[in-house]
């Protein structure tokens, strides 16, 4: 478990706090939100508590990021993932043929919406495995520091919490709070990685994390729509939900033209 130094504020204050605590010679400063039962830090003995079973060390996840090369390794992670779920499943339908599988809706021309046959249903999951989908949707996403916000009010949270990371690198902030390899959210390392590169290319710094949320603030946007898309594939394999889930690939090409603020969620 590790220990690190909290700093409480509100909700409205928690980025200028952020800012000062960055040059107070205490650690790195990353806005946690508000902390309650369930969360991964705890308040009471400013300690982490890692969800993945396989507890390594920091030194372990860092000495893992260093060989990699974002976005390339988490493509690879992603595949071998998306392998193992296909392989499973096939597996499943040699055992049990007739064993249920997710409804699956689809539209025609005309607009009529029917559920698919088993076998059409199946395909469609296969082909999902195998491809990444490009849509075009209408839902701005959340942006700004969504850690420090209630989601349901969109009003400052009226406590927040920073912590300070005994660390220079910000970068490995994900290493020491033991932070991803839950459901879709890729193990430390890769974050790791991921923030190393976007720190490089764009002028990433990351300024909030909740249980299941990012919040990363960048210097340089992308510049042209060619750019914005390219990049929004990377985040669609890095987070998937925030395009499946939000404006689609051509919606958030546009955001991250506009808006300095990058969010990432992970369902």
């Amino acid at each position: 478990m590790s220990t690190f130094e909290l700093v409480e504020t509100t909700g409205d204050l928690a980025l200028a706090t952020w800012e000062k605590l960055k040059g107070a010679g205490r650690g790195s400063p990353v806005v946690l939100g508000v902390l309650g039962e369930g969360d991964f830090v705890s308040i009471e003995t400013k300690s982490v508590s890692p969800w993945i079973s396989c507890r390594r060390t920091v030194a372990e996840i860092l000495s893992a990021a260093n060989g990699m090369l974002h976005p390339r390794d988490l493509v690879s992670h992603r595949e071998r993932e998306y392998a193992r779920v296909l392989k499973d499943l096939n597996k499943l339908l040699e055992r049990a043929p007739n064993a249920a599988v997710p409804r699956i809706r689809a539209t025609n021309a005309e607009g009529n919406g029917h559920d698919l046959v088993r076998e059409k249903a199946l395909a469609a999951i296969q082909e999902e495995l195998k491809s990444l989908p490009i849509e075009e949707w209408s839902t701005d996403p959340l942006r700004g520091l969504s850690v420090a916000v209630d989601i349901r009010t969109k009003k400052p949270l009226a406590k927040v919490y920073i912590a300070l990371i005994p660390t220079d690198d910000w970068t490995t902030i994900p290493a020491h709070l033991h932070w991803g390899g839950w459901n879709d959210c890729p193990p430390a390392e890769y974050h790791v990685a991921a923030l190393r590169s976007w720190r490089e290319r764009y002028g990433a710094e990351l300024v909030g994390l909740s249980f299941d949320t990012m919040n990363v603030k960048v210097k340089c946007r992308p510049q042209t729509p060619e750019e914005a898309l390219e990049l929004v594939r990377e985040h669609y394999t890095y987070c998937s939900d925030i395009v499946a889930q939000g404006p689609g690939f051509c919606g958030l090409a546009a955001c991250l033209i506009a808006d300095p603020w990058w969010y990432f969620w992970w369902d």
